[in-house]
């Protein structure tokens, strides 16, 4: 039985640039238990038992084509306790996103190496 999501990898093709997202402007902090590996990477929770990690390695999907709207892409999805502060943060960085076009409070935007992700309103 699944319990839940461990983690969700992206491949990068700069690190620092990547980072400089998930933490400058997201704001999560690396796990400083990443093992060493054979390839560079850093590992974010993003709640309890659960984490991002980015991975340094050549992206197999180089050059596709991807959909504007990502939700019409694959993509990994975070609950967030505000969505619109989250479109202000964006929109102050440049960041462009598109509004779930299910009606729920939530938006889509991409990372630096064009993988889709989306920020849904949390349930009070």
């Amino acid at each position: 039985m699944i319990l839940g999501i461990h983690h969700a990898t992206f491949i990068r093709s700069d690190l620092a640039r990547s980072r400089e997202f998930y933490e400058g402007l997201l704001g999560l902090k690396p796990d400083p238990e990443r093992p060493l590996m054979s390839f560079d990477g850093v590992w974010y929770d993003v709640a309890e038992n659960q984490q991002i990690h980015l991975m340094l390695l050549p992206d197999p999907d180089a050059g596709a084509e991807r959909p504007v709207h990502g939700g019409r892409d694959r993509h990994v999805a975070f609950t967030v306790n505000d969505v619109q502060a989250l479109a202000a943060q964006l929109r102050a960085a440049g960041v462009a996103f598109t509004l779930s076009q299910s009606g729920r409070s939530a938006l889509f935007c991409r990372d630096p190496d064009g993988n889709a992700l989306e920020f849904a309103q949390a349930r009070s």
